[in-house]
């Protein structure tokens, strides 16, 4: 009680405190010229296909963490595989994409390893830290993510049937309201320490602000990466899938039908050099998906 005397704050619930502690960051990110553009229906199918792969590693990481903690009691209860879990829903998407070579295509670039490291890390190491990160994405994605969905489906034409856009349809979750309210009543009876709640709270901050200081440092990679109006190619800025190969599986089954070889000839760049120029620009989205309004 003497504690909380002294930080009188602290005695409300994990979720509001979450929110308070994020929401200067969480301005941050809303704020930034990629956010403003998609808000507008002003995104490239490029930058589009982009971020669904970063997303993909982003996911792939932090669903891996959470089935290393899944019966831990410092995860345990906001364990919800069937109603948040993205990867299996980026991974259609990929392949709507790029086809069904998508993991050969995709780029990692070394903002979003950085990400992906800090995810393993917490995971590993620090799992009561685990819950910052699920919030920050998922509650997003039930949130802000639902009006970027049909944002994407309009300015991107994408078929009215849903593909393409996976990642963000959660069939699990009949009421994203709901849900919600429900997620935060589990986040809130997590047991933790004065300690362990700032050090979630922290850890909520740095994952906002490990998107955007990834935002930032493509936007001045693209800038610095401009000549006389072409493109030139980064050389150390990026890394390629290969840098994580937990994430490798082979390639997902399926047939090259005649969509996919359009996809392919009017939908990707037809070399290497701009594949890695038009990858600069793609994390702009992340900050945009998931932790847009939540």
């Amino acid at each position: 009680t003497s504690v909380l005397l002294l930080f009188p704050s602290m005695s409300k619930d994990l979720s509001e405190l979450m929110k308070e502690a994020t929401k200067e960051v969480h301005e941050q990110a809303e704020n930034t010229p990629f956010m403003k553009n998609f808000q507008k229906g002003q995104v490239s199918l490029q930058e589009f296909k982009l971020v669904t792969a970063s997303l993909y590693f982003i996911y792939s990481a932090l669903e891996e963490e959470i089935e290393r903690n899944k019966d831990n009691p410092v995860y345990a209860p906001v364990y919800f595989p069937a109603e948040l879990h993205r990867k299996a829903a980026l991974e259609k998407d990929l392949e709507y994409f790029y086809g069904s070579n998508w993991r050969e295509e995709i780029p990692c670039p070394e903002a979003t390893q950085k990400y992906v490291e800090r995810l393993h890390y917490v995971g590993k190491n620090h799992p009561e830290l685990l819950v910052a990160h699920a919030y920050t994405r998922y509650l997003g994605d039930l949130s802000g993510g639902q009006v970027l969905k049909k944002i994407a489906q309009k300015a991107l034409q994408l078929p009215s049937t849903g593909e393409g856009l996976a990642f963000f349809t959660f069939d699990g979750v009949s009421n994203a309201t709901k849900f919600k309210q429900l997620y935060r009543s589990r986040m809130n009876a997590l047991e933790m320490d004065l300690a362990t709640k700032k050090r979630v709270l922290e850890e909520a901050k740095k994952a906002f602000l490990l998107n955007i200081q990834v935002f930032e440092a493509l936007q001045e990679l693209v800038s610095k990466g401009q000549e006389n109006g072409y493109p030139v190619q980064p050389k150390a800025e990026l890394r390629t899938r290969s840098v994580n190969k937990s994430y490798e599986h082979g390639p997902v089954p399926g047939k090259e039908s005649e969509r996919t070889n359009r996809r392919h000839t009017d939908m990707m760049p037809t070399t290497p050099l701009m594949r890695w120029i038009l990858a600069l620009s793609f994390l702009a989205t992340t900050v945009a998906i998931g932790l847009f309004a939540m």
